[in-house]
C-alpha cells in the first residue's frame, strides 16, 4: 500500500475540526402491514352510546362529561369489545382511542373485586405522560362503578405505587418498565387479568419496549381479551397482533398521515446565526407553542434562552422527574407558560386544546416524528399549523421527509425579522425583560406519589444540568 496515498485520502475525507456534528439519517418510513381479515364477521357501529350495552353508570358519567355522541372509532369497536372480541384501531391521537378502549374494559370489569396485588385489567402505554392522562381519562367512569385504579411510571415513587397495588386495583395503567419492576419485586401479578389494552403500540417498539411488552403479555392468561390501539401499523406492531391477538376485529379511523395533510404546513429556510433569534420570535408570538428539538441539552438551553429574553416558557424532556414534567404540562395547558420546548417526548399521545403551532426547531429525522409532533394541533376539528425551522445543510432531507409523509408545504426564505414570519406565525420581538415561572406547590395523589397542582409560590426555574446523550430515552 502506497503511504502517501493513504495519507492524501485521509485528509481528503477528514471532516473539518469544527464542523457541526451529523444529524441521523432519515428514516425511511415502513409500508403498513397488511390488515388481518377476521373470520367472524364484526357487530355494526353504533351512533348513539345509549344503543350500547352499557351499565347505566356509565351512561349517566359520559352525559355529565359531554359525551353525547360517539368517535367513528368508539361507535365501531365499542359494540364488538363489550361483547368481548379481541380488537386491533388504527387511529391518529384525539380519535377517541381512549374511551373506545375505556368503556369497554370497565363495563367488562364492572362488579368484580380484585385480590391483593392482582389486577383484573391492564392498560400498557409508552409514555409517562400518556400513562396520567389515560388515568385522568378514565378515572371518574371508573368511580362511577367503584372500580378502584392505579397509575404506576417510573419518574415517581415505586412504594407508594406498590402499597396501591397491595391494596387492590382493579385496573393498572402502566408504562412497561416500571411495571416490569414491580413484577420483580413481587409486587404485582398479572394472573388474573382478563383484558389487555396496548395504547399507541408503534411507539412503543420504536422506543426499543417490544421485548418488555411481549414478556408482559406472556404473563397474561391466553383466554382475555386483547385490545390493541396504535396511530400507526408496521412490521414490529404486526409482531405483536399475530403473537397476542386472537382473530380480532378491525377498524382503521383514517391514514397513518391523519390530519397532518389537513394543517397547513411551513418551510422556512434560515441561516444557522438566525435561526436562534428566529425561533424567539415565533416564541414571543400572542398565542401559545410548541416547540421541538433533537436533545435534551438543546431544550434546556433554548428555554434559559426565552425566559432571558422574556417569553414564559418551560421545558419537557425524559431528563426531567416526573413531578416536573407534570408541572410543565399544567402550566402550558393552563396558559401560565406560553412555550413548551419539549423532545419527542411530547410528540405522542399529549392532548392540549386550542394548541394552533407546532414548531420543529430542529427538523425531525424521522416521518412518524413529524407526524405525531403535527398531531399536538388541529385536534377535534381546529385548525393548525406546522412551521419547521432549516438549514441549508438540512434543505434536501427535510424535503424527502415531507414528500415521504404526503403533505404540501409552503416554502420561505426569512431573517428573524421578516414580515413573513409575522404573517405565517404572529413573530413578534420579545420584550427582554427575563421571566421568573412561579411554579405550583404540587399535591400527592393518593397511590401514584404524584398529584394535582396546589398553591402556588415564586421561585426561579430550576433547570437540570445538560444531558449528554442526543437519544431522548424515556424507560417509564
Amino acid at each position: 500500500m502506497n503511504p502517501s496515498r493513504t495519507r492524501s485520502t485521509r485528509q481528503r475525507h477528514a471532516r473539518p475540526r469544527n464542523a457541526a456534528p451529523k444529524r441521523k439519517p432519515l428514516i425511511a418510513p415502513q409500508k403498513d402491514f397488511a390488515l388481518p381479515v377476521s373470520t367472524t364477521p364484526a357487530l355494526p357501529p353504533v351512533e348513539r352510546f345509549a344503543d350500547l350495552d352499557m351499565p347505566e353508570q356509565l351512561l349517566s358519567t359520559l352525559t355529565a362529561q359531554g359525551v353525547t355522541v360517539p368517535f367513528p372509532i368508539q361507535g365501531s369497536t365499542l359494540p364488538n369489545s363489550l361483547a368481548g372480541r379481541d380488537v386491533l384501531g388504527r387511529g391518529r391521537t384525539g380519535s377517541g382511542k381512549t374511551l373506545a378502549f375505556g368503556l369497554a374494559l370497565l363495563a367488562r370489569t364492572a362488579g368484580r373485586r380484585a385480590e391483593s396485588r392482582r389486577p383484573l385489567a391492564l392498560v400498557l402505554v409508552p409514555t409517562r405522560e400518556l400513562a396520567e392522562q389515560v388515568g385522568t381519562a378514565l378515572a371518574p367512569y371508573a368511580r362511577s362503578l367503584r372500580l378502584r385504579t392505579a397509575t404506576v411510571v417510573g419518574g415517581m415513587g415505586i412504594s407508594r405505587q406498590a402499597g396501591a397495588l397491595r391494596d387492590g386495583v382493579e385496573l393498572v395503567v402502566a408504562t412497561p418498565g416500571r411495571l416490569k419492576d414491580l413484577i420483580e419485586r413481587r409486587d404485582c401479578s398479572l394472573g388474573d387479568v382478563r383484558i389487555t389494552v396496548l395504547d399507541e403500540a408503534d411507539q412503543m417498539a420504536d422506543m426499543g419496549f417490544l421485548p418488555q411488552v411481549t414478556a408482559l403479555l406472556k404473563q397474561v392468561p391466553d383466554d382475555g381479551q386483547r385490545m390493541l390501539f396504535s396511530a400507526t401499523l408496521d412490521r414490529d406492531v404486526d409482531r405483536l397482533v399475530r403473537m397476542f391477538l386472537n382473530d380480532p376485529v378491525v377498524h382503521s379511523v383514517d391514514a397513518p398521515a391523519g390530519t397532518v395533510t389537513e394543517m397547513e404546513h411551513h418551510i422556512v429556510h434560515v441561516a444557522s446565526a438566525d435561526k436562534m433569534s428566529t425561533a424567539a420570535r415565533i416564541a414571543a408570538r400572542d398565542g401559545r407553542v410548541l416547540m421541538f428539538r433533537d436533545t435534551k441539552r438543546s431544550v434546556d438551553r433554548l428555554t434559559k434562552d426565552l425566559l432571558r429574553s422574556g417569553v414564559r416558557a418551560a421545558a419537557l424532556h425524559g431528563g426531567k422527574s416526573q413531578p416536573q414534567r407534570n408541572r410543565a404540562l399544567e402550566h402550558f395547558k393552563n396558559g401560565h407558560v406560553t412555550v413548551l420546548v419539549a423532545t419527542n417526548v411530547a410528540a405522542r399521545g399529549i392532548h392540549i386544546d386550542d394548541l394552533d403551532l407546532v414548531v420543529n426547531v430542529d427538523p425531525p429525522t424521522d416521518h412518524k416524528d413529524y407526524l405525531h409532533r403535527g398531531g399536538r394541533t388541529a385536534r377535534a376539528g381546529a385548525s393548525g399549523s406546522v412551521l419547521t425551522l432549516v438549514l441549508p445543510e438540512e434543505r434536501r432531507e427535510l424535503n424527502r421527509l415531507v414528500a415521504a409523509v404526503g403533505v404540501t408545504a409552503k416554502t420561505v426564505t426569512a431573517a428573524s425579522r421578516d414580515a413573513d414570519l409575522t404573517r405565517i406565525a404572529g413573530a413578534q420581538e420579545p420584550s427582554g425583560v427575563p421571566v421568573i415561572v412561579a411554579e405550583p406547590v404540587p399535591a400527592r395523589a393518593p397511590g401514584t406519589g404524584g398529584g394535582r397542582s396546589g398553591g402556588s409560590r415564586t421561585r426561579a426555574p430550576r433547570h437540570q444540568p445538560d444531558a449528554h446523550s442526543d437519544a431522548e430515552a424515556d424507560h417509564g
